[in-house]
């Protein structure tokens, strides 16, 4: 599995950026409903975190977030383009950091934080956001 990240940039406090992550090379078609697809972040200097996760279609594909941005992101997936989304709304310069896609198709809800719960990730998209 490969997954592809986009759409990270510069942008202003209080502002938003959708960030998008495709998968390919799936197993066979139809599969991507069967992975929990995740948002990680690292800012300099820091360890990766979660940010949210989408369960997969066993898990009822359900969202899960993070406290810190709660009402302000939003996770969607379209499992007909193999493609997880991450709306962020109300940026914060706080949510500063390489932003990146995490895909497995065993976790169950207690591991979506764990970083190393993941057999698949994308390369990471840069979001700035300036004070």
């Amino acid at each position: 599995v490969q997954l592809q990240a986009s759409g990270g940039g510069l942008v202003q406090a209080g502002g938003s950026l959708r960030l998008s992550c495709t998968a390919s090379r799936l197993t066979s078609p139809g599969t991507f409903r069967t992975y929990t697809m995740s948002w990680f972040r690292q800012a300099p200097g820091k360890e990766r975190e979660f940010v949210a996760a989408s369960s997969s279609a066993r898990h009822g594909g359900s969202p899960v977030y993070e406290d810190f941005v709660k009402g302000r992101f939003t996770i969607s997936r379209d499992n007909a383009k193999n493609t997880v989304s991450l709306q962020m709304n109300s940026l914060k310069p706080e949510d500063t950091a390489v932003y990146y896609c995490a895909a497995d198709r065993t976790l169950i809800r207690s591991s979506y934080r764990s970083v190393n719960a993941y057999d698949y990730w994308g390369q990471g998209t840069l979001v700035t956001v300036s004070s």
